[in-house]
């Protein structure tokens, strides 16, 4: 069943192992090899090495909600659109379809794998996992990865959407990381910017230090991002008893040509924000949390205690969200 694809522009065929429960996609771009590995089990990405680090704590998952704000608390959001919260910690998946260099295969998992060798390459691989959130009524979300051989990802995030659901405080990819990262470099606007917080955004690239959590009384959401080309996210620590030092790595997420996305890389989820009364209960930091979204509630803020977000910068959940970014691979970081 091997593929016969020949080297190009430095590039291997990838190296597709089908396992029982995964499907693994590897490969080497000019000396630089490149690991994933998508679990059928976990409804997921399970596994991102790049650069000789791994970036995942956890699998992505499509998520719908942010921290409250206060100004969210004050007009009631969090009541009224309470199920989302729901739906980020429980949404599952109900289907997995793969695809080898375009055409569609049957599913690969035992004993379907058996008829596939040790050394099956291709020159794209692509798998794409179905979610139906807990919502009611429920929503499906379709999340595509597609693998090409120089090591990039390709992600493809649509929300089909529902009719009678409330208002979504956001929607978008969630990546946990292993540990802390050391800073991000991103390509957008200055500063922390919201749909309807932007003017004073000035267009650059920007290096941020650490993981900055803006220091509000009660923690909520902060650190969003708007109209972004590009961010990298450093990390010079892993999850590793040994005392071998690791080089530092960059992981860089690039929006699709002239469709940029928001951002946010705190260390804390969402959620962890939303249990803290206050800052000191927040725990210590041992994350990267990085949100990629495609669409973001405005703040509001007008009076600061009950007016709503103007009916521009809400998100209805009956209509559709699509929106692509790209993983780049180690040949395509600095």
């Amino acid at each position: 069943m091997g593929n016969t694809n020949k080297e190009r522009c430095g590039h291997e065929p990838l190296r597709i192992v089908y396992g029982d429960a995964t499907l693994g996609v590897h490969g080497n771009c000019v000396g630089n090899e490149f690991h994933y590995i998508f679990s059928y089990a976990a409804g997921g990405m399970e596994s991102l090495v790049s650069g000789g680090m791994e970036w995942l704590y956890r699998p992505p998952r499509p998520c719908f909600w942010r921290a409250s704000t206060d100004n969210d608390r004050g007009n009631g959001f969090p009541f009224q659109s309470g199920m989302w919260y729901a739906a980020d910690h429980f949404l599952r998946c109900v289907h997995i379809a793969v695809s080898i260099d375009g055409n569609a295969i049957p599913f690969p998992s035992a004993p379907e794998n058996n008829r596939y060798t040790p050394n099956e390459t291709a020159g794209q691989a692509e798998i794409t996992y179905t979610y139906e959130t807990p919502t009611v009524p429920a929503a499906v979300v379709t999340v595509r990865y597609r693998v090409r051989d120089n090591g990039s990802i390709q992600v493809d995030v649509r929300y089909h959407g529902q009719e009678g659901l409330p208002q979504l405080p956001v929607f978008g990819m969630r990546f946990i990381m292993p540990t802390c990262a050391d800073g991000y470099v991103y390509e957008g606007l200055s500063g922390e910017t919201y749909p309807d917080r932007m003017a004073g955004g000035i267009p650059g690239t920007y290096t941020v230090k650490g993981l900055p959590v803006t220091p509000y009384l009660v923690p909520q959401d902060c650190g969003m991002h708007m109209h972004t080309a590009w961010v990298e996210v450093r990390r010079s620590s892993v999850l590793c008893n040994c005392s071998k030092p690791v080089p530092p790595a960059v992981l860089r997420f690039r929006a699709k040509s002239s469709h940029p996305f928001a951002f946010s890389c705190l260390p804390y989820t969402a959620a962890e924000l939303e249990n803290a009364a206050h800052q000191e209960e927040l725990p210590l930091p041992r994350r990267t949390v990085l949100g990629i979204y495609g669409a973001v509630r405005g703040v509001g803020g007008i009076d600061s205690w009950g007016s709503d977000v103007e009916p521009r910068w809400q998100i209805s959940a009956e209509k559709e969200i699509s929106y692509q970014f790209y993983i780049d691979g180690p040949s395509e970081n600095p």
